[in-house]
């Protein structure tokens, strides 16, 4: 084994997308994390979990039983095109200067803000 395996995501953290497989299923929202080694995504408001929290005084945190986002396995999710609003693949386009840009494969339309 030469060293560890670098995956990469096509999904970034800001992004709008749309979950096409699983519970939540049709659910948009924006990323709030990615871990790309993982395959994982943690996306605003989709995939809602319980979780008992013990109370903490010292940093102001009360208990009880709190709900927040879990992972979900990134080949479940798609972009959104920026254009349609519909759910698109990305492609790259590779500038003479050298510049990586993701781009909606739906529309053409680039989804870098510049």
């Amino acid at each position: 084994m030469a060293g560890k395996i670098v995956k990469r995501a096509r999904i970034r953290k800001g992004d709008q997308v749309v979950v096409i497989a699983g519970r939540d299923n049709g659910k948009r929202g924006r990323v709030l994390e990615v871990k790309p080694a993982e395959g994982k995504i943690k996306i605003e408001g989709v995939q809602m979990i319980k979780r008992h929290q013990k109370a903490n005084p010292a940093s102001g945190r009360g208990g009880g039983i709190i709900e927040k986002e879990a992972y979900i396995n990134i080949s479940n999710v798609q972009l959104i095109d920026p254009q349609s609003g519909k759910p698109t693949r990305v492609k790259y386009q590779i500038d003479e200067d050298g510049t990586k840009t993701r781009i909606a494969a739906r529309s053409g339309h680039t989804l870098d803000k510049e």
